[in-house]
């Protein structure tokens, strides 16, 4: 169980925040070990080896000697005892930064982890990429459950009022008129916004080139929510359907 309550290489000593004589060692190797060149990883090992505890019974990690690294109270802040001088807390963080360049995201990348909900695996961005690319192929794989108005006893009752208005010479073309409106704004209202979304979708994606890499504006306007699991990848559509690693789900 981690008990530490003082940074390692710190103890309290009636009051006060002195150094822990071993682990304050440790610290000072660690620094000057990392400045001539050995990783995380190797400066883990060593001190796990060394069986010197950094937390209880917690094992060595990189992590651990990631936070030692970065924490500038090692160079005397915040009423702590310096265990390095600040020249040396200075060049390990130059270190750092050649170390880990900054990562340039694109548009794009920015709006699938939006739409990810944080970070995704390299894999999602290809397998979006993909299922995309799939739909620009062939928009007609964009489809929603379509009203079956045709079945309804209103639709079917109004549709025979203008069939025998239609029938019966000669044709009242004003009642006709109105009751063909009246056909109309009923098929009109029972259209759902699902299947306005799939007809926008599918003008969306007719006549659009294949992709090379993603565009965030499609991504924008096309998804709604995107999932992964074992390098599986769903994403959905702003019409509420699901598409799964380039297929309909």
């Amino acid at each position: 169980m981690g008990k530490r309550k003082q940074p390692f290489g710190y103890k309290m000593e009636f009051g006060d925040i002195v150094p822990e004589p071993e682990e304050a060692e440790a610290v000072r190797s660690i620094y000057l070990r990392y400045l001539a060149g050995a990783s995380f990883n190797a400066l883990a090992e060593s001190l796990q080896e060394q069986g010197l505890p950094y937390d209880g019974d917690k094992p060595w990690n990189k992590n651990m000697v990631a936070r030692i690294l970065e924490d500038k109270r090692y160079a005397g802040t915040d009423k702590f005892p310096s265990l390095i001088t600040e020249e040396q807390f200075l060049a390990v963080q130059e270190r750092r930064k050649q170390m880990t360049p900054e990562r340039i995201q694109t548009p794009a990348q920015k709006e699938l982890r939006k739409l990810c909900g944080g970070s995704p695996p390299q894999y999602v961005e290809s397998q979006v990429l993909g299922i995309l690319n799939r739909l620009i192929h062939d928009p007609q794989l964009i489809a929603a459950s379509i009203s079956d108005v045709a079945d309804s006893p209103i639709y079917q009752r109004q549709r025979r009022e203008l069939d025998d208005l239609l029938r019966s010479p000669p044709v009242d073309e004003e009642q006709a008129k109105s009751s063909a409106l009246t056909l109309a704004s009923f098929m009109l209202t029972s259209i759902g916004p699902e299947e306005y979304e799939t007809c926008r979708l599918q003008r969306l994606f007719r006549g659009r080139q294949p992709m090379k890499e993603l565009d965030a504006e499609l991504l924008r306007q096309s998804v709604r929510k995107i999932t992964y699991s074992d390098k599986d990848v769903k994403i959905l559509l702003k019409n509420n359907q699901w598409m799964e690693g380039g297929t309909q789900a």
